[in-house]
């Protein structure tokens, strides 16, 4: 005992490395098992659900999962084989997986969504835009609203999770957390953004676009990844050096708030015999062709010209109120005159909270709005942190258009506020 004691002391240096690797590895060790234990907690919660007893006439439940496994830096993959396929198929799911990492997939998916009781987007903010975005997805959205969508956070930025699921360190946490809640099957109604530019295709959003400074400086942080937990600070600080002040100039044009409708009985009735469906597609031909109601009347319009350092519009979706009688987007105009060290700690703030509105912003609440910007405009629109180019766009609110799974835990909470 004697000579190991010194020679510990006589190689201190050694010994002081040897223990700080081994406490380490020990620390590593104890979070593989800590994650073992809560993948296994999870699946019993999970062979609960199938081992649940059902009428032998009634098919499973099918659920279509559009896996992303290029997200999160390609672990995201991995991460859903360990952590979420396990309690899926425990379930008693018919799962079916769809990779979204190959072109031409669209008929698949639309064959997919007529044979399917669910929809889980396995990925992360770019996998929601990816699957809103594809092509005939959304114009059946109709019949696309009525199935629940599930949301499995795999991605290096999951906006979407912060509304739907209680914040969580562990990441094993956070994605069993999310895919049990999908299998208790409680939901929330979300609202999107439709933004339409010169393309015919329109743009779909589940939390909002921003245009400005601080979105510019946040997307080349990643450059000055050798800086480690300072290259947020470092992006906005060069940002300045390059140009400053920075202001955006562009005209808004915005409708105000409309009243929310009741809302629509889940289960549609029955379908009318043949004969009734001939008769009144007979005499909706013959009959006088019926008066459309006409667009908005420009004197309804509000007209605002504005120079600002950064400008977003983003839905109530974080702020979730079923209680809340008018539907409406928040467009956020923050003041042009702003320090530099401000312009710094804000960025930093902005990267956890995009679309977070600073004191001494004016604040709107509008239904639909037109940005006009100025021609030889460069720059990117972030569309739920997807780049875009800057150009006039059309934003159109469509209200709860999509019900997304939730904690039951959150689903309770915005109970609770509607009956206070």
């Amino acid at each position: 005992m004697a000579k190991v004691l010194a020679a510990l002391r006589n190689h201190w240096k050694k010994s002081t490395f040897g223990a700080c690797l081994l406490g380490w590895g020990g620390h590593w060790l104890y979070g593989k098992h800590c994650d073992n234990l809560l993948r296994r907690a999870a699946c019993q919660e999970a062979q609960a659900f199938g081992n649940q007893l059902m009428p032998a006439t009634m098919p499973l439940k099918k659920a279509t999962v559009l896996l992303n496994p290029a997200a999160c830096k390609g672990k995201a993959g991995n991460l859903f084989e360990k952590n979420a396929a396990p309690i899926l198929h425990l379930s008693g799911l018919d799962v079916t997986i769809v990779k979204t990492d190959y072109e031409g997939q669209a008929k698949e998916l639309l064959e997919l969504m007529e044979n399917t009781d669910l929809i889980i987007v396995a990925g992360g903010d770019g996998t929601v835009q990816e699957v809103l975005q594809e092509p005939g997805l959304l114009r059946i959205m109709a019949a696309f609203s009525k199935i629940p969508i599930g949301f499995i956070p795999l991605g290096k930025t999951c906006t979407l999770s912060h509304t739907l699921y209680p914040e969580c360190t562990n990441q094993v946490q956070h994605i069993t957390n999310a895919t049990l809640a999908i299998l208790k099957g409680e939901t929330v109604p979300l609202d999107v953004l439709q933004i339409k530019g010169k393309k015919e295709q329109p743009v779909f959003a589940v939390s909002g676009l921003r245009w400005g400074s601080y979105r510019d400086a946040g997307v080349k942080a990643s450059k000055y990844w050798y800086l480690g937990p300072l290259k947020t600070k470092a992006a906005h600080l060069f940002s300045i050096f390059k140009e400053w002040p920075q202001k955006h100039q562009a005209c808004l044009m915005y409708v105000g708030p409309t009243e929310r409708p009741p809302e629509e009985p889940e289960e549609k009735s029955s379908r009318p015999p043949l004969y009734v469906r001939l008769y009144r597609r007979l005499r909706s031909y013959w009959s006088s062709p019926k008066e459309f109601p006409q667009e908005i009347a420009p004197e309804d319009w509000e007209k605002l010209k504005l120079s600002t350092i950064e400008l977003s519009i983003a839905t109530r979706n974080k702020q979730l109120d079923l209680a809340r009688t008018k539907d409406f987007m928040d467009i956020c105009i923050e003041a042009e005159c702003v320090s530099k060290g401000e312009f710094v700690h804000r960025g930093s703030q902005k990267m956890r909270d995009p679309h977070m509105c600073p004191e001494g912003s004016q604040c709107i609440q509008a239904s639909r709005c037109i940005l006009q910007l100025p021609e030889g405009t460069e720059g990117s629109f972030g569309i739920d942190n997807e780049e875009y180019e800057a150009m006039p766009v059309e934003v159109k609110l469509l209200p709860r258009k999509l019900r997304f799974f939730c904690d039951p835990k959150i689903r309770e909470q915005l109970l609770q506020a509607v009956v206070h």
